[in-house]
């Protein structure tokens, strides 16, 4: 019997073997499906046109307090993290508070080394999101305006396919002084000529009212400075821009090869 199942199993075994290159001669390898399917699945990559991506969007934020957070508020909590977590990105926030385009804020930085020091060295982000000129607010808005420019100019020569949107100020209350809305204008007139998307927290009222009289939303959204947003106000202010982000179809930014 020993000798018998000896035979019997050295004669499958040639057979299995057989069929194997016989298999492998036609290219019809029973494992060869499987294992295509699987590397197809975890490759990383974009989708084509309309469809989703495999990887999130990778989005970095240049700010003021806002962005960065004002001491209370840490990065994590602001609207910029919150706008992240609720659009699925993998995000990047740089910046500095009391910073804008022209003032300087902690750290001696304006907005154009702070993204040097900070954000320009990395690989490039899908998108970049700068937010800013509340601080800017006392300096006329030419002058505001152009170091806009060069800043916009230096992010599309160091990353020329990535997709960037300016923010204009952030005001704590509905009503915000004059030469708030005079930069605001300025930096909407020059995204206008550079064809950058803008939005625009002043004219879309995301603040109302004030967080000292009770009036609109401020009282829920903003602390007692009426300035800065308190835990909630920064959720609100994300939801506020990943709508109009959605609206302008750039909710899941793709780098342009």
């Amino acid at each position: 019997m020993t000798s018998r199942r000896a035979r019997r199993g050295a004669a499958t075994l040639v057979l299995c073997l057989s069929l194997a290159a016989v298999l492998a001669a036609t290219g019809c390898s029973p494992f060869e499906g499987s294992v295509h399917r699987s590397a197809a699945a975890d490759s990383p990559g974009k989708g084509g046109e309309g469809e989703p991506r495999d990887t999130p969007s990778v989005v970095m934020f240049l700010g003021d307090s806002y962005t960065v957070g004002d001491g209370r508020v840490q990065p994590e909590a602001t609207y910029a993290s919150a706008t992240a977590r609720l659009l699925g990105w993998q995000v990047v926030v740089g910046g500095r508070a009391g910073s804008g385009f022209v003032v300087r804020g902690r750290g001696q930085q304006a907005f154009l080394a702070l993204f040097e020091s900070q954000l320009g060295w990395r690989p490039a982000p899908d998108m970049l999101i700068v937010s800013g000129g509340h601080n800017d607010w006392q300096i006329p808005p030419q002058q505001v305006a152009a170091a806009a420019h060069v800043l916009l100019e230096r992010v599309r020569q160091r990353w020329p396919g990535t997709h960037i949107v300016l923010m204009g100020p952030i005001w704590g209350t509905g009503t915000p002084p004059q030469g708030a809305i005079a930069v605001r204008d300025a930096l909407k007139n020059l995204t206008g000529q550079l064809g950058v998307p803008f939005v625009d927290p002043i004219g879309e009222r995301w603040v109302t009212g004030n967080p000292l009289t009770g009036v609109g939303n401020a009282p829920q959204y903003i602390k007692k400075d009426r300035t800065h947003p308190n835990p909630v106000g920064h959720r609100y202010v994300a939801t506020r821009l990943a709508g109009d982000l959605k609206r302008m179809g750039i909710a899941q930014p793709a780098r342009k090869d």
